[in-house]
């Protein structure tokens, strides 16, 4: 079994906004009441963080699939990627470098 991982291919989605509501709000004496409803919810975000902690990418090796959660009523739960510093991100659909994750410089 792997030990260590340095090269790792991700399948990522972002979470889907909720579909919404629309109906038309009725009362006894008010038969046009006007539109009501809701929009439905944000989808969840992918967001990519270092941790200064790890050291291997072994975790994302054994489980390569993830997905931020739907937006059903509210938003979405996000995901939440711990990533080794220097790590570089390839898109899939261009094969183009498309982010590069540094620690942040510490705040004075």
């Amino acid at each position: 079994m792997a030990e260590f991982a340095d090269r790792v291919t991700l399948q990522v989605q972002a979470g889907h906004g909720g579909n919404g509501c629309a109906s038309i709000h009725r009362e006894k004496f008010k038969p046009l009441g006007g539109p009501d409803g809701g929009n439905g919810g944000r989808g969840g975000d992918v967001i990519l963080e270092v941790d200064a902690s790890s050291a291997t990418l072994l975790d994302f090796h054994r489980r390569p699939v993830r997905r931020a959660g739907n937006g059903v009523g509210r938003g979405g739960d996000d995901t939440l990627f711990a990533l080794v510093g220097g790590t570089v991100n390839f898109g899939r659909s261009r094969g183009r470098r498309a982010v590069s994750v540094v620690p942040a410089e510490p705040q004075e």
